[in-house]
């Protein structure tokens, strides 16, 4: 069974149509209501194919976001969803920078830039805790190569010394580049995979992406944009709240907004403790340049059109959803046989989330042992969170939840194999 008889179902589903109809007004405040576990990510993504908006969801932490985010590129793809994470463990410790997390940021404000068609971007607190770069500033330290450009290997060298890349034997991770005869690899801030430049004399002949651990050619490319690490502290640039650096049409769902001003107050007291114990040489910018506090960001998200998930109806604007979460069955598969037929009876269809065609296949053994007829059928796909949708008459239960196994999310990280 395929996932798409359920993308239908949210398409054409009265309460999609209802927060289509809310975003249809400028910096609009609405309510959503009792979306539980997975179904969150099957109505707002319907939401998104038909709205053709940007959309920033935030979510209470990063392992809520990063489960959300693979439900979400599954329903909607890869190249349409968009993890925007934290940069660093902690605040001016920059030996601590994870680079993973800063190529994702930085692959964030490129698709902003290059006005791509809208992604769905998925974040949390610590992430619009930190300033970035101002466009002007990114577009200033962002260098634009192209087949047949006129363009010495010695200039590209030393724009890349200015962007404090460093020179290596092999290019293995973000901020890498070597030079070879007439060919330099970069591995630029804003791509998982680093790029191989071929220079015939002064201009340059070809451009391809390349896998770091086997060196050999992927993708051929017509021109590519090498970033440097925007993230990078000690740098004196001018730096703005990401939801100034947004476009103002994105739509922006928060989980709980007094939950994530708390969190960030929280993050910006800790910035300011740190930076006063701070005892260097070099000059750093203070709390106010570099981090947001609650109070800003909480005023900034006023001018967005804004859908707040809430668990109890308190506005008139809500849309109420009537869900509830999986229940759990402890591994009896005697009550799962039963809840199931239960539900079919009352005329529900009941889908069955499996990791894997292997995980459906022991379902279909479990109940043919159970030698009784169960009214189910399963969808290969790994689903974060089941639920029950009271309105659609629809049942969603995931492999995990049932066995009780642990469900891990995946984050990309392309350069770190």
């Amino acid at each position: 069974m395929s996932k798409q008889i359920l993308v239908n179902h949210y398409k054409k589903s009265a309460k999609t149509k209802q927060i289509l109809e809310a975003l249809q007004h400028d910096k609009n405040h609405f309510q959503i209501s009792n979306l539980v576990g997975s179904s969150l990510s099957f109505v707002i993504s319907e939401t998104f194919k038909e709205a053709e908006k940007p959309y920033l969801i935030i979510l209470n932490d990063k392992e809520e976001a990063a489960y959300y985010l693979n439900d979400f590129e599954q329903l909607l793809g890869d190249q349409n969803v968009l993890f925007y994470p934290g940069s660093y463990r902690r605040p001016y410790q920059i030996e601590e920078v994870d680079n993973a997390n800063v190529l994702l940021r930085s692959e964030v404000l490129n698709r902003i830039n290059s006005r791509k068609k809208p992604a769905v971007i998925i974040s949390y607190p610590e992430a619009l805790f930190e300033k970035v770069v101002t466009k002007k500033e990114l577009e200033k330290n962002t260098l634009k190569v192209a087949v047949g450009n006129q363009l010495s290997l010695d200039f590209v060298n030393e724009v890349l010394f200015e962007y404090h890349f460093k020179r290596v034997d092999f290019v293995t991770e973000p901020g890498d580049f070597s030079v070879r005869g007439g060919i330099i690899d970069v591995f630029s801030f804003s791509n998982d995979e680093p790029y191989r430049i071929v220079f015939f004399g002064d201009e340059i002949d070809s451009i391809r992406s390349f896998d770091v651990e086997t060196q050999l050619s992927k993708e051929t490319l017509k021109k590519v944009q090498i970033m440097p690490n925007v993230e990078n502290k000690m740098l004196q640039e001018n730096r703005e709240s990401f939801l100034q650096y947004i476009s103002s049409k994105t739509v922006v769902f928060a989980q709980n907004i007094e939950m994530i001003s708390g969190s960030l107050d929280t993050l910006y007291e800790k910035a300011q403790t740190a930076f006063k114990l701070i005892n260097s040489e070099l000059k750093h910018a203070s709390p106010e340049e570099l981090f947001c506090n609650g109070q800003l960001i909480k005023a900034q998200l006023n001018e967005f059109t804004l859908g707040h998930f809430t668990t109890t109806s308190t506005s008139a604007s809500t849309v109420s959803f009537n869900m509830q979460a999986q229940p759990s069955f402890n591994k009896q598969f005697d009550l799962l046989i039963e809840n199931l037929n239960s539900y079919g009876n009352k005329g529900y269809e009941n889908y069955i989330f499996c990791a894997n065609e292997q995980q459906a296949q022991r379902f279909h053994d479990i109940f043919d042992d159970a030698e009784q007829e169960v009214a189910y059928q399963t969808i290969v796909m790994s689903l974060h969170q089941g639920f029950i949708d009271e309105d659609e008459k629809i049942l969603c239960y995931t492999d995990h939840q049932i066995f009780e196994r642990y469900h891990k999310f995946r984050l990309k990280n392309g350069y770190a194999k």
